[in-house]
């Protein structure tokens, strides 16, 4: 693609006159340039990820913060213009909520009541104006251990579609994020869309998060539940926190003791004894570790009653 100036987007000005924007690097006498580029089509996108190293720019939330006042050193490819990955779509097997998809565009999406958990935790990313840039895909690859999204999302069994020039797989989401700021995300590749499978879409889900202060806060700590009830017996239990471990976490034994249980005080004693043992959170200046995990308990339990279709006291597990 030729142009006739090289616009870069750092410095607010054109570096040079002529270059070929897409393809081989730029220079400017003696000194390299950094590639910038904003591909149309997901194919284009893939063709450059994979002849060289690109760091994938989206929303740019969290891109430009994390950047600070250092001078860029890789190639920027800029995904604003995929409009393909911007949207939800419903397949025979599958919820489908393409990579670019907006916080703002769920919330405004119609979907099942399972996903009302990921709604609230949509809600609590960052300001409005926030939610209308970020993606949720950027919110998953950004891959902090308090991203709002990322509890919400495993407790519908969403899993994240990669593609590369090569292939598409599709990986479970506790899968693809392995650590703070770390995924399995390969060279080559990008996140193409979260799946959300349709056997994992039914009955009620909530969110709570607990915060510093009520708005624009990065989390203590956060719970995601979702239930399926029948005749007033919990059917299925899903649950997961986050801020309370490297990458947030189902938790199996808080599922296995409510399966069965009626929806009365039942759930709550039940998660009051349960173990919560994937946790292992830290201290840090928003809150200890022993706060953390007192908090999670509690929160679990207002998400969980949240599930159920009942308010939860102001301290739902107070022994």
């Amino acid at each position: 693609m030729p142009v006739a100036s090289v616009w870069n987007p750092f410095l607010g000005r054109p570096i040079f006159e002529k270059a070929l924007f897409l393809g081989r690097p730029l220079f400017l006498g003696r000194q390299s340039v950094i590639r910038y580029a904003k591909p149309t089509t997901v194919d284009e996108a893939l063709a450059l990820l994979g002849e060289a190293r690109w760091r994938i720019l989206a929303g740019g939330t969290d891109f430009y913060p994390a950047q600070g006042a250092k001078p860029f050193r890789e190639n920027v490819l800029d995904i604003n213009g995929l409009a393909t990955l911007r949207g939800i779509a419903e397949t025979d097997s599958h919820w489908v909520i393409g990579a670019r998809t907006t916080w703002t565009d769920l919330v405004r999406h119609p979907l099942p009541t399972a996903f009302d958990a990921l709604k609230q935790a949509a809600r609590e990313v960052g300001s409005v104006q926030i939610q209308n840039v970020a993606s949720i895909a950027g919110n998953l690859c950004n891959a902090s251990p308090a991203a709002d999204g990322v509890p919400a999302l495993l407790v519908l069994d969403a899993e994240v579609e990669l593609r590369s020039v090569a292939m598409v797989r599709h990986l479970p989401l506790e899968k693809f994020i392995l650590g703070n700021r770390r995924t399995e995300l390969q060279p080559g590749e990008m996140v193409t869309a979260i799946r959300v499978p349709k056997e994992a879409a039914t009955g009620r889900s909530a969110f709570v998060k607990l915060g510093a202060r009520r708005y624009l806060v990065i989390s203590i700590a956060m719970a995601a539940a979702r239930l399926t009830i029948e005749d007033g017996i919990v059917g299925n239990a899903a649950v997961a926190v986050g801020s309370c471990s490297v990458v947030a976490k189902r938790l199996a034994s808080v599922e296995a003791a409510l399966r069965g249980l009626p929806v009365d005080d039942a759930l709550v004693a039940a998660i009051r004894s349960a173990a919560m043992d994937e946790l292992s959170p830290i201290d840090d200046v928003r809150g200890s570790a022993e706060y953390r995990l007192d908090a999670a308990r509690e929160i679990v339990a207002r998400a969980v009653l949240g599930a159920a279709g009942h308010a939860s006291n102001d301290k739902a597990v107070a022994a």
